[in-house]
């Protein structure tokens, strides 16, 4: 990690977890690669997520209550 870099990380992790969430969905956005091999892993992923779902392999939760969680941690 550069020295930059570095001194970003140590003044960022004095905000607010809101401001860190907001600058960490916008830092995520940034690296967004959106070419056909990037959305080809991701559809690939989606998929096996699905088949876990389908085959009860895994258990889904309902996105309101997930939502609830994030909103009570974060507000």
């Amino acid at each position: 990690m550069s020295k930059t870099a570095q001194k970003l990380k140590a003044e960022l992790s004095r905000l607010s977890p809101k401001d860190r969430a907001e600058l960490a969905h916008y830092l995520l956005h940034s690296l967004d690669d959106s070419g056909p091999q990037a959305q080809a892993a991701w559809d690939a992923e989606l998929a096996n997520r699905l088949n876990e779902i389908k085959s009860r392999k895994e258990k889904g939760e309902p996105a309101a209550k997930v939502f609830a969680k994030l909103r009570k941690k974060y507000s």
